[in-house]
């Protein structure tokens, strides 16, 4: 099966020596399915030039906004719609999660509760999930082809399934500890609180359920479901 990865930004260059950048989290992730991996800069308007190129898609996280004026964002919004309209399995992540929603119809805002940041405890399709974040924005307004199968207390939209066609979840489960840890150094001084950052970093060797629900995905992929 063959996935698209589009990736909407770029890991901080500090990193990417080490981590690769988001779409090499995600192959790593999702390794040992099967899947062959396309990735498609979006971010740097690289588009793919049909729907039809890949069997799934999947769109990463980004530093950006989805609200925000960019020029990858509008052709971003129209190849989701295709993809919808195509009945191709499409699953996005964090920034990806905010993007379909808006694109779909529902709304993106900063949230005014403020950061969710590293290891974060959230409820998936039942299930008790120990997860990494690292977002401001979210789902305000879910559209009104989206279920919610996912929340906590700060994050009401935190999952999102659409039939049989998405599944898109708030939090990072392609962050591992290297990547908080690097996130921490590289873009959390001068926006998260540096109480919440100190926190961050006392939690930074907890275990989180990262391949749970990457086993998720993989299913929602291959068989349309969640477990």
């Amino acid at each position: 099966m063959k996935i698209g990865i589009l990736q909407t930004g770029h890991a901080p260059d500090e990193l990417r020596p080490t981590t690769g950048d988001f779409a090499d989290l995600f192959q790593r992730l999702l390794g040992g399915n099967g899947f062959n991996f396309v990735v498609y800069n979006v971010v740097d308007m690289e588009f793919p030039q049909a729907v039809s190129d890949c069997d799934g898609w999947l769109i990463t996280g980004s530093k950006h906004g989805a609200y925000e004026d960019h020029a990858f964002i509008p052709p971003l919004e129209t190849l989701i719609r295709e993809i919808y309209a195509a009945d191709l399995p499409l699953v996005g992540i964090c920034f990806g999660h905010q993007i379909i929603a808006q694109a779909l119809g529902g709304k993106v805002a900063k949230f005014d509760g403020g950061w969710a940041v590293g290891r974060q405890q959230y409820k998936i399709n039942g299930t008790d999930y120990a997860l990494n974040a690292w977002h401001q924005d979210q789902v305000i307004t879910r559209p009104d082809d989206a279920t919610v199968v996912g929340s906590n207390d700060f994050c009401t939209n935190a999952a999102l399934v659409y039939g049989n066609r998405i599944f898109t979840v708030q939090p990072h489960p392609e962050f591992d500890t290297p990547v908080i840890d690097g996130l921490l150094k590289y873009r959390g001084p001068g926006n998260v609180p540096d109480a919440q950052l100190a926190q961050v970093r006392d939690d930074l060797d907890k275990p989180v359920d990262s391949p749970r629900l990457a086993a998720q995905i993989a299913q929602f992929f291959k068989e349309r479901t969640l477990a």
